[in-house]
């Protein structure tokens, strides 16, 4: 091996098996693909070979008319595709490809070295259109564009030279480019069929092309060999009309025929169910689901923190599950207590109440707990923007193996922006993100949501009955939550059940639409648990209801 022959092999920018030249005698490399260049050792400056040089240039490729046999293409379609070859000692050394502009004046040459896999081009390729569209009319049912000259005449052939063929200039890199330039020459035939490369780049140019044309006009093949010519070059001429003729209609990204679902339908591996330590509101909701976005909201003082504790505390105890907890207005020690307080029974986060205990108890608590290693906080100190906020939500997803993840609380985050002037935008952005990053990795999203100042007399540390309305900021809130849950309470009730009782009102709920009351939460001051009771308020609500 020479070293101005290159070694052809994977490319790790664009994925392509066969288009990356390795040259040996600087070690520089370039993707005949993409057209990435990578910078050899020994390289004092670029090497690469210019796929398009001024139309000025001479068009000085000559060779003969015949057939190219080791890829098994007749000389008639040689011929046809006005393709020629060069040979030195009755072996072909290079392919020459004519191109033609619109007018049909021949224009370019592109030159394939057989051995190296080199290609360059002579005169004015980016004036030309694609190759073979010189020969056939713009007008009738099918026309096929492949990635590549052989493709394209490996195609033709298979289909009996029946419909039109043609190929874009530069591969999968110059895939949308060249058909844009030439869409006023694809778009006249009913059909458009897509024949790009049966890998990453040639399936992800295809999907960009196919997004020109109108609906229903342009199909994609599924190739089950890497390309065309593979098809010719082992005799399997059925199989390629068996796949031409199946070519799957395009539709855009996200857009899925039901039917093919099949039995996937009834897989519900990716969605992980637990219930709440409350079973009024399970009877409403059949639990929490990972994949789901669920806002707990209400006036200051209502029990979040206590509802949020619990919730964190059981999912341990119910599951297997690791759980993220960003708290954004308590230290990780605060976390760490308040996790400890519900398996102890014991407000452990009051340092008063903390050193009534043992050394030993509480480290019983802990180990039973945060011990696990299946909790992670957030240790934040200072101002934080919401992307590095979101970004530590997606680690803990994806790097922690969190299923579940606690954010308190959202209202936090839009006031420490720097440009906080439209607060509502603001919400909008970031409740946006964390659906998709709900989306994007399957993860439980609990969220902490404050509702604005009601007008009126009585507001919601008075026990006001809460509605989506009432949300701070933003109906996104509520669009993009699968349940919101409100807290009502009367803080300023005389009577001591009441003022320390915790009404759960369900104001969405996407998966079942059962909403309203649901269950009442009575706060234990000797415990600091949250413990579900029956409605503490009937008998008043039975007296008016008589009166």
């Amino acid at each position: 091996m020479s070293d101005a022959t290159p070694t052809m092999g994977d490319c790790p920018s664009c994925g392509s098996s066969d288009a990356n030249a390795t040259y040996h005698d600087d070690g520089h490399t370039y993707c005949y693909s993409c057209h990435k260049y990578s910078r050899g050792e020994n390289a004092m400056q670029p090497n690469v070979i210019k796929m398009d040089n001024p139309a000025s240039a001479t068009l000085k490729s000559v060779g003969i008319t015949a057939g190219i046999p080791e890829r098994k293409i007749k000389k008639e379609t040689a011929s046809k595709y006005n393709t020629y070859i060069k040979q030195s000692n009755n072996i072909t050394t290079h392919h020459i490809y004519q191109y033609f502009d619109k007018d049909g004046k021949h224009v370019a040459n592109k030159v394939r070295e057989v051995q190296g896999k080199k290609f360059w081009s002579e005169g004015n390729l980016a004036g030309s259109g694609l190759f073979g569209e010189n020969i056939f009319a713009a007008k009738g049912k099918y026309v096929t564009v492949c990635e590549g000259e052989i493709d394209a005449m490996s195609a033709y052939e298979m289909l009996g030279s029946k419909w039109p063929v043609v190929s874009i200039k530069n591969g999968a890199a110059s895939a949308l480019e060249n058909c844009r330039k030439s869409f006023e020459y694809l778009n006249k035939f009913e059909n458009v069929v897509l024949c790009f490369d049966n890998d990453k780049p040639g399936q992800e140019a295809a999907l960009k092309v196919a997004e020109l044309f109108e609906a229903s006009k342009c199909k994609i093949i599924t190739l089950d060999l890497k390309d065309a010519n593979e098809y010719l070059k082992t005799n399997q001429l059925k199989k390629f009309n068996d796949d031409w003729w199946n070519a799957k209609e395009f539709t855009p990204a996200g857009i899925l025929n039901l039917n093919e679902l099949g039995a996937s339908l009834y897989d519900e591996k990716d969605c992980h169910t637990v219930q709440y330590p409350w079973q009024g509101l399970n009877d409403k909701t059949y639990g929490m689901r990972t994949g789901e976005l669920v806002t707990f909201t209400s006036g200051a003082g209502m029990g979040k923190s206590s509802i949020i504790r619990e919730l964190a505390h059981h999912i341990m105890k119910a599951s297997d599950d690791n759980i993220g907890i960003l708290a954004m207005e308590e230290s990780i020690k605060n976390t760490a207590f308040n996790l400890m307080s519900v398996e102890a029974n014991a407000r452990l986060y009051i340092k008063e109440i903390r050193d009534k205990f043992t050394r030993e108890q509480l480290n019983d608590w802990q180990e039973k707990t945060i011990g696990t290693g299946r909790f992670y906080a957030f240790d934040h100190f200072g101002s934080i923007s919401n992307d590095e906020i979101l970004g530590r939500v997606r680690f803990m997803a994806s790097g922690l193996k969190c299923k579940w993840v606690i954010l308190d609380h959202l209202s936090i985050l839009v006031s420490g922006q720097e440009d906080n002037g439209d607060e509502r935008k603001s919400i909008d952005i970031l409740m946006t993100k964390l659906r998709s990053l709900v989306e994007a990795t399957g993860i439980g999203l609990l969220l902490v949501s404050h509702l604005r100042r009601p007008s009126g007399d009585k507001g919601h540390e008075d026990g006001r009955e809460v509605s989506l309305s009432h949300l701070r900021g933003s109906a996104s809130i509520a669009h993009l939550s699968d349940s919101v849950i409100a807290l009502e309470r009367n803080q300023q009730a005389e009577d001591e059940v009441e003022a320390n009782t915790t009404t759960l009102r369900i104001l969405k709920n996407r998966y079942t639409g059962d909403t309203g009351i649901c269950t009442h939460l009575h706060y234990d001051k000797e415990t600091g648990r949250m413990i579900e009771i029956s409605n503490p308020f009937e008998a008043e609500e039975d007296d008016n209801s008589n009166s």
